[in-house]
């Protein structure tokens, strides 16, 4: 199948199946996104959302944030992967928000990636659900399902990430990268992928190869 092809059927299936997709991390503004997603590095969305509310209780602003102390904050995220690399970037995220970007959270993709703790993905979705930016985040999910669908046959996230924005509408792509997301996360899983409960199955290069 020609890959223009199989990307306007695959879209196809998911604006009338999907319409609507977005984040499930639970946030209120850009700060409480920021912080979510740093969060959520290795780490499900679940145990994010448990542990946030604490957080922006004690750290109701970047501003907040930017003062805490790093055994104080550690407390409060010590149930997630990596609390102590994860304290450190979060007050030095909140830091440098302040000091750079006067509080408000940078709305381009070079500018976040300076911020400690962001790399091209966490900025990526950031820009993309706050911003509406045409980008799509390639997380573990997102690279896994396109390169089995045969959407892409990138072999870093980059690769992956240049393959669906050259093929998929500027529009589209914030959503793009949650339906990717959610198909993954509960159809398409890394063991034992629901083969027989997926929509585009025909479309799918991994399931030609388990017949």
């Amino acid at each position: 199948m020609v890959i223009a092809t199989k990307y306007k059927k695959i879209v196809e299936y998911f604006l009338a199946n999907m319409p609507v997709a977005q984040s499930e991390l639970n946030f209120n503004n850009p700060y409480q996104l920021i912080v979510s997603v740093i969060l959520s590095a290795q780490c499900t969305d679940k145990r994010v959302n448990l542990t946030t509310p604490s957080l922006f209780e004690k750290y109701p602003t970047v501003y907040d944030l930017a003062k805490a102390s790093f055994d104080d904050l550690f407390e409060l995220i010590k149930s997630i992967s990596y609390p102590n690399n994860k304290a450190h970037h979060l007050i030095g995220m909140a830091q440098m928000v302040v000091e750079r970007f006067n509080g408000e959270i940078p709305s381009e993709i070079d500018e976040l990636q300076q911020l400690p703790g962001v790399g091209r993905k966490t900025a990526n979705v950031v820009a993309s659900i706050i911003y509406d930016k045409p980008v799509i985040a390639v997380d573990t999910h997102v690279f896994r399902v396109a390169r089995r669908i045969g959407l892409s046959k990138g072999k870093t996230p980059l690769a992956v990430e240049t393959d669906l924005t050259k093929n998929i509408a500027p529009e589209l792509r914030p959503i793009a990268h949650h339906w990717l997301i959610l198909h993954g996360r509960y159809t398409c899983k890394a063991i034992k992928p629901k083969c027989s409960e997926c929509g585009i199955v025909e479309l799918c290069n991994y399931h030609k190869t388990q017949k």
